[in-house]
């Protein structure tokens, strides 16, 4: 074969290779089957829902049969114990995948809410805590949505803030629909003409939302298609042959004779093999172990994720029972219920807005940005209580009384704040840790339960310290959360190098 000859078929090659480049997809950029993530984001906010659709109420129902507000924190934070305890059990039949975990889920949140909705009627006052325990078992679904959307074998490594920016867009929604249908069905259904023990105020939320989580079950059933070991990390076969068949064909000319003229034949006369390519390296070891900067970096994430979620517990569930408790505010379970709901859908619009954001801003700089505007917050809220200001501004007609923002413009200003800063910092804590940790189905496992743990224990001990608040001293109740916070934004800024990750 002539010169000529052998730099036509040289170009050939290289115009056959950049098409190969171009149709293997970018595994940094890879994402799930669209059905599959619907499912797993709808799950997230029906638990979201789920969690918060009482809080307007579950105050006045626990007094009502005998208990107290701080029972109430009780209630609201204890089905994430259990959602913790379920997490080791259930991980160990899950066989890596999340149809079963689904199962779970929907069967306990359906068992859950009817129990919840039965204690009226047996005018029991465990019954509900026993419910919100049960429900508490499907809560686990929590941790199998943050690992799905950062699962390598299905989610890019510059994916997986985004998807985990769809969780906190649900979290969003969960947040606003859940207090403000709460309240909805406590005014409307109420206890006057055509409620009974069975549907009230009280009770029709849990049942409507029963319902709803059984129709979503089926739904799983048809659409939702598990993630299995089959599901490879990379495309090696693909690598592989980009990695090492151009080298070859540059360097021996005996190649060129076994392609043909028309070129059409180089994917399968260049299969490599480890005659054609006895030198090719090896692909690269990943470390399974952390150094000192891993684990500085696993520590502030998971302070950063409890810390988020204790914050925003307690302040749902502190809400309605200071409400209710300051006179001036004199909050009924339906003006508490819109407060939080309005408060939250207010963040929506910049939620969205952090979709676009999170594939340009690295994880760290959002961290610190939620955990900055949501401790300025708590400051501004502290002087409010200091100076006995929180009504400062407000008007007493009868849409602020029922809505409770014009009511309580600071308030609520501090509350919208509130919510809007420390939902954007858990954004960001699982993908920033998955991205900080070894590539490895092992290790995504092991930081979604230490996200997940870390969640846990705030929205528990949050939501037992936003009922106490008013018992505690509203000035203690707030300096707490204010401390919590320094401490991580402290932590951050000693291993800010460490942090530094990847966008997107």
């Amino acid at each position: 074969m002539s010169t000529n000859d052998d730099s036509v078929v040289s170009r050939g090659l290289t115009q056959i290779l950049e098409l190969d480049d171009e149709s293997i997809p970018d595994p940094e950029l890879k994402l799930p089957k669209r059905s599959s993530l619907i499912i797993i984001v709808l799950a997230n906010v029906l638990l979201q829902i789920s969690f918060f659709i009482i809080v307007s109420s579950a105050n006045e129902y626990a007094l009502h049969l005998g208990g107290t507000s701080t029972f109430t924190g009780l209630v609201l934070g204890i089905p994430t114990v259990f959602s913790g305890l379920t997490l080791i059990p259930l991980m160990k039949v899950d066989k890596g995948g999340y149809g079963r975990p689904l199962n779970v889920c929907c069967a306990a949140s359906i068992c859950g809410l009817i129990l919840y909705a039965s204690a009226y009627k047996a005018n029991w006052l465990y019954l509900i805590l026993l419910g919100r325990i049960t429900s508490g078992i499907g809560f686990s679904m929590w941790m199998y949505c943050k690992r799905f959307c950062s699962d390598p074998r299905i989610v890019g490594v510059r994916r997986r803030t985004t998807l985990a920016s769809w969780l906190i867009v649900g979290n969003g929604v969960g947040m606003g629909l859940g207090p403000l249908l709460g309240g909805i069905f406590y005014k409307y259904v109420g206890f006057g003409k055509g409620a009974n023990g069975v549907w009230n105020g009280f009770t029709s939320p849990a049942w409507i939302l029963a319902a709803v989580w059984a129709i979503y079950w089926v739904a799983v059933q048809i659409w939702f298609q598990d993630v299995t070991d089959e599901d490879t990390l990379s495309p090696p076969e693909s690598i592989e042959l980009q990695e090492k068949v151009p080298a070859q064909l540059m360097e021996s000319p005996s190649n060129n004779d076994s392609i043909n003229a028309s070129g059409t034949s180089f994917r399968h006369h260049a299969n490599p093999s480890p005659t054609v390519s006895p030198r090719s390296p090896s692909p690269p070891h990943v470390s399974d172990k952390l150094d000192l900067g891993q684990w500085a970096s696993v520590v502030c994430v998971c302070w950063f994720a409890m810390a988020s979620f204790f914050i925003l517990g307690a302040w749902e569930a502190n809400i309605p029972v200071f409400g209710a408790a300051n006179p001036q505010l004199n909050f009924t379970p339906f003006a508490a219920g819109n407060f939080l709901a309005i408060g939250a859908l207010a963040c929506f619009p910049f939620f969205i807005l952090n979709l676009f954001l999170a594939r340009r801003v690295q994880d760290r700089y959002t961290l610190v940005f939620g955990a900055g505007l949501g401790g300025a917050a708590l400051i501004a809220f502290l002087v409010l209580i200091s100076l006995d200001k929180t009504t400062s501004g407000g008007s007493t007609n009868s849409i602020s009384n029922q809505l409770g923002i014009g009511h309580a413009p600071g308030f609520f200003i501090c509350w919208f704040a509130v919510a809007l800063g420390f939902n954007v910092a858990s954004t960001v804590t699982y993908s920033l840790l998955s991205k900080q940790l070894p590539p490895t189905v092992k290790w995504n496992g092991k930081a979604s339960v230490m996200v997940q743990c870390s969640n846990y224990l705030g929205r528990v001990t949050g939501a037992v310290w936003g009922g106490a608040g008013v018992a505690t001293g509203m000035t203690n109740y707030v300096g707490l959360e204010i401390a919590i916070t320094g401490i991580g934004i402290a932590m951050a800024g000693s291993i800010w190098r460490h942090l530094r990750a990847k966008t997107g």
